[in-house]
């Protein structure tokens, strides 16, 4: 088992949800971050003051996958968040020790 943790837009949300759907996948958790890379920030204009945004708002996606669906999940983010701009983000991939549903115990790839 895998956990997948991808850092994208925030307006990339909808069409990553959409793609992970069509796909099969069930669930996913959606945290709000922010964060830099090579992108630094920016400067903006407010009010005739000029200030730096350091951190850029970005979304965190979590998804735990099955081994076979690793890959499908990654080139579905991939393709789908891509602005072939810089800060379009990351993916980290994760290996998964052990999964429990609360609810009914089901384990590992039953618990996905």
């Amino acid at each position: 088992m895998k956990m997948i943790s991808a850092i994208i837009k925030p307006f990339k949300l909808d069409d990553v949800r959409e793609v992970l759907e069509d796909i099969g996948i069930n669930g996913i958790t959606v945290t709000e971050v922010k964060g830099f890379g090579r992108q630094k920030g920016h400067s903006e204009l407010y009010r005739g003051a000029e200030y730096v945004i350091d951190f850029l708002p970005k979304l965190k996606l979590e998804i735990a996958v099955t081994d076979e669906m690793a890959d499908q999940v990654i080139d579905a983010i991939m393709t789908t968040a891509n602005n072939n701009k810089i800060g379009d983000g990351k993916i980290f991939v994760y290996d998964l020790e052990k999964v429990i549903r609360i609810r009914t115990g089901e384990v590992n790839d039953e618990a996905i």
